[in-house]
């Protein structure tokens, strides 16, 4: 029988279809939800998206969470953080997956039942931002390291390449997920596989060489990275045969692939490039075969765009639920093509980033409110009644991840550090932004949630 749930301007219900492997994405959110992905094809998606070419240059703020020229951590707590960063951010992860297998409702929507319909349009528009900023991000990314294997063809030509592979796997969602899952997936563990034992194979420092000290911030980075995908996570769940595929496929799938992407960051950094990131890919490619290698990691890039414009699109739709989603897609990977092609983004990771602590606490609250506090008895109607109080826990949390680390912006990073000051607040060493800004959202969710019970008696 069919699993139902109230959503919708004509407060239509979502029908699940469990089983359907025919059936693809619905046009608009008004049409039934196919629940067509397995375990293995989840395990598959989200063991891709556990992988970036961001994410080997990013094991730097692992080894060294200071900053350049700060002391290194020692192997021993460069991979404790690695290994404790992605459970920590890999499970919460796994939860917001959970609450779109269970209502068949994407990501966006599910904010309809956390802070009501006209009040979850604001988390919404931040989400449409950051996956557009970072859709824009992956297609250089793709067309630099494919530039950097054959620079026969001009980088703006590998541009139009991904962009173009990246509208064209939207089209289609679940085949695309389904065939990263047969083809991809085990390609990209034999790649991952071979660097690790290439690497390791070179003299190593010492296992207890270093410091533990910025151990939590190397951690932080990690969470902070795995939990970026929680505000997408259910927009691909919704589509699964069982929540507990769902779960176990993401949890699964992501934390595996993300421990061996930062490790053979790590090993390359304190092996061949020296502690420069910048020669990470170089190192790559001078393994034997290293160049087949490095584009097949090129290739398998387009998992992460395709993620970005499709969940941009699904984001879209909690405002306008009748729009097609395939024209959606369309236009936003032209404009995703167009803004890696002329516009200069050299700065706007950091913001990205900024964007990103949002919604780590957030997450936080949706986990709290969804699992204790309500139950998964939301109303996720295009009716449903605004929730002001659900926007305490997720500003104390906020507050909290800006209090310990405000980010790179430098104008937002001062105003911070000057608050803090004025509050007679420091952060100490062994504080996480990310667990902390987590641990202080749910919380207060809690006692939110309590205090409406109670008022209501």
């Amino acid at each position: 029988m069919a699993a139902t749930t109230t959503t919708q301007d004509t407060k239509d219900p979502f029908v699940t279809v469990p089983g359907d492997r025919r059936s693809e994405v619905a046009r608009t959110l008004a049409e039934p939800v196919p629940q067509a992905l397995s375990l293995l094809d989840q395990f598959g998606l989200w063991g891709n998206l556990g992988v970036s070419l961001l994410g080997f240059t990013g094991a730097i703020f692992v080894l060294q969470p200071g900053g350049a020229g700060t002391p290194e951590l020692s192997l021993a707590a460069a991979l404790a953080a690695i290994a404790v960063g992605t459970l920590l951010g890999t499970v919460p992860l796994a939860l917001a997956g959970l609450t779109g297998a269970q209502t068949g409702a994407p990501a966006m929507v599910l904010l309809r039942g956390l802070f009501g319909a006209r009040l979850s349009y604001l988390p919404t528009a931040l989400n449409i931002l950051q996956c557009l900023g970072w859709a824009v991000f992956e297609l250089v990314t793709i067309a630099t390291a494919a530039h950097t294997v054959a620079p026969a063809l001009p980088k703006w030509g590998y541009v139009l390449i991904a962009g173009l592979a990246t509208a064209l796997l939207t089209i289609r969602p679940l085949g695309a997920i389904r065939v990263l899952r047969k083809y991809a997936t085990g390609a990209v563990l034999i790649v991952m596989c071979y660097l690790f034992v290439q690497l390791i194979r070179h003299p190593l420092p010492g296992f207890t060489h270093g410091t533990w000290s910025g151990y939590w911030a190397a951690t932080d980075t990690v969470v902070a990275v795995a939990i970026s995908f929680a505000p997408l996570a259910a927009d691909y769940t919704r589509h699964s045969r069982s929540p507990r595929a769902a779960f176990a496929g993401t949890l699964a799938g992501y934390s595996v692939t993300q421990v061996l992407c930062y490790v053979i960051g790590l090993l390359a950094l304190v092996t061949v490039a020296h502690g420069n990131p910048d020669h990470i890919y170089g190192a790559f490619i001078a393994l034997p075969v290293g160049s087949l290698c490095f584009a097949v990691l090129a290739a398998r890039e387009l998992d992460q765009s395709f993620a970005d414009v499709y969940s941009t699109a699904v984001s879209i739709q909690n405002l306008r639920p009748l729009w097609d989603r395939r024209v959606l897609a369309g236009v936003i990977a032209a404009l995703t093509t167009a803004g890696a092609l002329w516009l200069n983004i050299a700065d706007y990771e950091n913001f990205l980033v900024l964007i990103g602590s949002v919604f780590v606490p957030m997450s936080a609250v949706l986990i709290a409110d969804y699992f204790v506090t309500s139950r998964g008895r939301w109303d996720l109607s295009a009716a449903a009644r605004s929730r002001w109080l659900m926007l305490l826990p997720w500003a104390a949390g906020f507050v909290t991840y800006q209090l310990i680390n405000p980010g790179y912006v430098s104008w937002w990073a001062s105003a911070w550090t000057s608050f803090g000051h004025d509050i007679g607040f420091t952060p100490a060493s062994w504080m996480s932004a990310s667990i902390l800004s987590f641990a202080v959202a749910a919380a207060v969710t809690l006692l939110a949630g309590g205090l409406a019970r109670w008022l209501r008696r």
